[in-house]
């Protein structure tokens, strides 16, 4: 038998202390979301907030003639939907998701009057989109100062940093789409890490062989972000 979601499975929810938890788990609606679904585009209003317990979503920013690249991934850390809590009520971006996931909605009312509460919930809340930030910001530099290369390990490594496994379902032409390259770049990155022995690919699905071997060749910027990701949530794990 599959396991029951349990909302705890989300970083955040797990960290927040029982009497706030108890007052937020009767609001928290699980959520199954398929693969390439789109949770909202932009300037859609949001009416609630996501917490992911499994898989991934990705951000992505989309351009006037449709073209788009990735600007953040977001796994069972942290949560879909800041711009509620931020005060925007809508998003430039659109979410889509990645890889197959479930997650447990909260709706805005119940988002937005906990989060006046101040507490546990709001700091939170601000630690991890301060993270969310960083992870923008240094996708932002990677995009123009780095490779293709290091840019596919440093996008392998934060999808398995959300996975519980080794292998990451995704064609080269959505990989392309993520990164804002072309096709052919992806196609040339993936056959050097392939040869050098790091990953597999075949049809669609990659397999990490070497970990480590991939985190020798990625850039600084997957490091930035995991090492502040880490301290800011383990941190407010703690508060």
């Amino acid at each position: 038998m599959s396991k029951a979601p349990d909302p705890k499975d989300n970083r955040l929810l797990a960290a927040l202390p029982t009497h706030e938890f108890g007052r937020l788990r009767p609001a928290l609606k699980p959520r199954s979301l398929p693969l390439g679904s789109v949770i909202y585009e932009p300037g859609d209003q949001l009416h609630g907030v996501l917490f992911l317990t499994e898989g991934i979503v990705s951000m992505l920013y989309v351009m006037e003639d449709g073209a788009s690249a990735e600007i953040a991934v977001i796994g069972n850390e942290g949560l879909v939907g800041i711009a509620l809590f931020m005060g925007g009520q809508t998003t430039p971006n659109r979410a889509i998701v990645q890889s197959v996931a479930s997650a447990f909605e909260l709706n805005a009312e119940a988002m937005i009057a906990e989060f006046k509460r101040g507490g546990a919930f709001q700091y939170l809340l601000l630690r991890y989109t301060q993270a969310l930030l960083t992870q923008m910001a240094q996708t932002a530099a990677c995009n123009r100062h780095h490779t293709v290369d290091q840019q596919l390990c440093r996008w392998l490594l934060l999808s398995l940093d959300r996975l519980p496994a080794s292998e990451i379902t995704m064609t080269q032409a959505l990989i392309a789409n993520m990164l804002g390259v072309r096709r052919e770049g992806v196609t040339e990155a993936a056959r050097k890490l392939q040869q050098a022995g790091l990953i597999r690919y075949n049809r669609g699905h990659i397999t990490v062989l070497d970990r480590a071997g991939l985190e020798a060749t990625v850039c600084e910027c997957y490091a930035v972000v995991k090492r502040e990701s880490d301290r800011l949530l383990q941190v407010a794990a703690k508060a």
